[in-house]
């Protein structure tokens, strides 16, 4: 004869207690991606991007044929008003591509790729500068427009001493809608290509006229703040707690 053993039926109250506890575990997970959302968008707000490309410009070549470049040049702090003289950066990327004239390098063309870490930037002669004006509303992100200084608003010079290539840049945009993208003085290293000691001027290789609109070229575009990813977050967390479970 076969016996069987099963369990007794669950009470009413222990499917409650069961019911509350899954309850609480999902409470507490909508906490931690609330605070997860929070701490993302806080190391968020401590550094801010500059972006532009070719698109962005009106190219006029006047040495060789540059115009193919992107820059994105990512900041470790806020952006605020104020003076940014080698600020610290968290990293650099660009490129920049053309075709060359009978230039030092003696090359054809070229293609550049840098993607460095701020000290790494600068340890190699290279430099960032531009200054927000104190009316300068920052909601919209940062225009050419809320950017001061006598010559250049935004100087951004690539010079590389000791790593033999020709072609870093010094990329610089004046108040008047006018700018500039050639290569920079770079100087020492042995090219693996030209197997000569690099040593160029400014603008001996290339050199690019760029035309823009100060008020509407933005180089940095708005990131979410903090308290406003933090209210959206607390609203859809309400939100979901005044929704009826139907298992309740």
């Amino acid at each position: 004869m076969r016996i069987r053993i099963s369990s007794p039926p669950r009470s009413r109250e222990s499917s409650r207690g069961l019911h509350t506890r899954m309850r609480r575990r999902a409470l507490l997970l909508r906490i931690g991606a609330a605070l997860a959302l929070v701490l993302t968008a806080a190391s968020q707000a401590a550094a801010f991007s500059i972006r532009f490309e070719a698109a962005d410009f009106g190219l006029n070549p006047t040495l060789s044929n540059v115009r193919i470049f992107e820059f994105s040049i990512d900041v470790a702090g806020p952006l605020a008003p104020g003076a940014y003289d080698d600020p610290a950066l968290v990293g650099v990327d660009y490129r920049v591509f053309g075709q060359l004239d009978m230039t030092p390098s003696g090359f054809p063309a070229f293609d550049l790729e840098r993607s460095i870490g701020g000290a790494e930037y600068y340890d190699q002669g290279s430099s960032l500068r531009f200054e927000v004006s104190a009316g300068a509303n920052l909601a919209d992100g940062l225009q050419v427009s809320e950017l001061v200084g006598d010559a250049g608003v935004f100087v951004f010079d690539g010079r590389e001493v000791g790593t033999g290539r020709y072609h870093p840049a010094l990329f610089e945009l004046n108040a008047d809608g006018t700018g500039l993208i050639r290569n920079s003085n770079n100087m020492g290293g042995i090219n693996p290509a030209s197997m000569q000691e690099v040593d160029v001027q400014i603008g001996e290789e290339y050199v690019t006229e760029l035309r823009f609109d100060p008020s509407t070229l933005t180089l940095v575009v708005p990131e979410p703040s903090t308290g406003l990813l933090l209210g959206l977050g607390l609203a859809a967390f309400g939100l979901r707690r005044r929704t009826p479970d139907p298992g309740a």
